[in-house]
């Protein structure tokens, strides 16, 4: 166990105390000062403890230096001055690592410091620290202290975490064993160092640091993610926990941090979800297994498919995967979304147009179909096409043949048709609606995706997913949700399904300065579903990528639609968006309710 005697007014003293306890303890102890070579021994001093047989010649001076490099286990101060400059800016004891015990000694009365003292002062001096030492050693403080100590040590050493200490000016004074190995930095290289010089300009912490101008004081308990290189020069994925900690009685507090290395476990993370996902798509659910093993069935053949299913549930995400589980991965995967264009420019999208075909058409253009030849084309939200096209869309299926509008010419494509509805169009058909031919043409292969509620299981891998997406985006270091928020998504109906669980973790997301998204941070109807929103539009809602939450049965109004609009700047697909609506409801609306020019 070493000990270390401070005195800052009268080291001489401290050299006292030093022999004294040698004397007195087992050789297990060893004893410094902060007294060196230099300091000359007043003849007071040198005579009173001759008096108690002590030879000096056996008590070579020691000189600490830097006491960085010592690492006490107790330190003890022989004067109220003393302990007041222990780990000030300048003086001997500029930092006192290990979270060493402090104790004070201070004497009654100090030696005369200018004349050196008496032999008397002396006598008093030796005999008050024989009877602390004595006192000390007899009634089994220090055996206590020791085994205190130890046990610590062993705890702390024993940790994975990575503990490391720096005072209110940055300098480390504690870096146990696993932050070595973490960080890869020898103790012996970091103690006693400013934080900086070990880290670099930011320290450990980069812009989270609390010491930095201008940022406020750290107050309770903080994390955040950070990535370091080591001494060989590989990248570590570190999760550190900050608190402030008292490192020094009396004055400002330093911090404690908590290192720990999560580079294997985020990329265990990354790989799980790779690796239980399809083509993107999270599922564990049974019922999602079944969707994935019909993708890779239905991808060998080119039959057509249906996918159906509520608005929001991934039907577009199924249909790139079937493509890029086909023979046709190599060609173009070509979307149209049906419901979003005026049945005459459709037409003209979908088939090409030749040059003076229509007011506008310049020059001759591929359809989509051109486009999607060798590949594989996708019909989204086929459920809103008028019956004139789809009769012509039944030739192109029974023929693989078509003539661009405007055009005589007959341009045949290989295609593999692959459309999508939210739609009933069984019913449709029933209620004449939508052509019977043209539907069971489409719905060779049909793929019902289950709306959320009815796959739950899948919940934490699908927050896990989104919440990867929103990292790599905002930069923003979001790692998981709270336990009262999964309860909540549990219970939650998500009548948008995967879409609404998106934006709501991206509506959380602008919320959250932490790791952990919290039950305040969600969308008002995730946390109250009674509640419906009212009020403005906000612009802040411009900020989501995805589509706000969408209900059943939600109605529109001009007042609505034209706000959204506004704050759209115009964009339809954007306003609808802040409605909370699909595309082709809101090209309906316009349709069917056109809104006044503006003056």
């Amino acid at each position: 166990m070493k000990i270390l005697f401070h005195c800052q007014l009268l080291p001489a003293l401290a050299w006292m105390g030093r022999v004294l306890l040698e004397r007195a303890a087992s050789p297990r102890v060893e004893a410094w000062c902060n007294a060196g070579d230099a300091v000359r021994l007043p003849q007071g001093a040198v005579q009173a403890l001759a008096e108690t047989g002590l030879d000096l010649g056996k008590f070579p001076a020691r000189e600490v230096g830097d006491p960085a490099s010592g690492e006490f286990d107790l330190v003890i101060t022989l004067c109220r001055e003393g302990k007041e400059g222990v780990g000030k800016e300048g003086s001997s004891l500029a930092l006192l690592l290990s979270d060493p015990i402090l104790l004070d000694w201070s004497l009654p009365v100090l030696p005369g410091v200018e004349g050196g003292g008496s032999v008397k002062e002396w006598r008093e001096a030796r005999d008050f620290l024989e009877e602390r030492i004595r006192t000390f050693l007899e009634q089994g403080y220090l055996a206590a202290l020791a085994r205190q100590r130890a046990r610590r040590n062993l705890l702390v050493e024993s940790l994975e975490v990575g503990i490391l200490i720096h005072d209110e000016n940055r300098r480390i004074a504690y870096f146990n064993r696993a932050a070595e190995k973490i960080l890869g930095l020898p103790r012996k290289d970091v103690l006693g160092k400013d934080c900086r010089q070990v880290f670099g300009p930011l320290g450990l912490c980069g812009k989270e640091c609390a010491f930095l101008p201008g940022r406020p004081a750290l107050e309770g308990r903080k994390k955040h993610r950070s990535v370091f290189l080591d001494d060989r020069g590989r990248q570590k994925r570190l999760k550190i926990t900050r608190m402030p900690m008292e490192v020094f009685p009396g004055r400002a507090p330093g911090v404690l941090a908590l290192i720990e290395d999560v580079t294997e476990v985020e990329a265990l993370r990354e790989k799980v979800e790779k690796d239980e996902s399809f083509h993107g798509i999270v599922g564990v659910s049974p019922v999602m297994q079944a969707v994935f093993q019909t993708i890779r069935q239905v991808a060998l053949s080119d039959y057509p498919v249906l996918i159906t299913g509520e608005s929001g549930t991934g039907k577009e995400l199924v249909a790139q995967a079937i493509h890029e589980e086909s023979p046709r991965k190599d060609g173009p995967f070509v979307p149209v979304n049906c419901g979003a264009l005026p049945e005459n420019i459709l037409e003209s999208e979908l088939f090409g147009h030749v040059r003076g075909a229509f007011t506008g058409a310049i020059r001759d253009k591929k359809g989509r179909f051109e486009l999607a030849h060798g590949g594989t084309l996708f019909l989204d939200e086929v459920g809103e096409l008028s019956p004139a096209l789809q009769v012509k869309l039944l030739r192109v299926l029974q023929e693989k043949r078509f003539e661009k509008v405007g055009g005589e010419q007959t341009v045949t494509v290989d295609v593999r048709i692959v459309s999508a509805t939210n739609r009933d169009l069984g019913r449709m058909v029933r209620e004449g609606r939508f052509r019977e031919d043209f539907f069971y043409r489409l719905r060779v292969v049909p793929i019902e995706l289950p709306p959320l509620r009815n796959r739950k299981e899948d919940l934490p891998l699908l927050v896990e997913q989104v919440l990867s997406r929103v990292r790599r985006e905002t930069g923003k270091p979001i790692h998981g949700v709270s336990r009262e928020v999964m309860d909540l998504f549990y219970r939650y109906p998500w009548p948008g399904n995967v879409r609404e669980l998106i934006n709501a973790l991206q509506f959380a997301s602008i919320g959250c300065d932490g790791e952990t998204i919290l039950v305040e941070h969600l969308p008002l109807e995730i946390r109250n579903p009674q509640a419906q929103p009212s009020g403005p539009l906000l612009p802040g809602a411009l900020l989501l990528e995805g589509p706000l939450p969408s209900r059943p049965n939600r109605k529109l109004d001009a007042a609505k639609v034209a706000e959204a609009l506004r704050l759209a700047g115009g964009n339809k697909v954007r306003a609808a968006r802040i409605l909370g609506v699909g595309r082709a409801t809101l090209y309906r609306f316009l349709k069917d309710n056109p809104l006044p020019a503006e003056e």
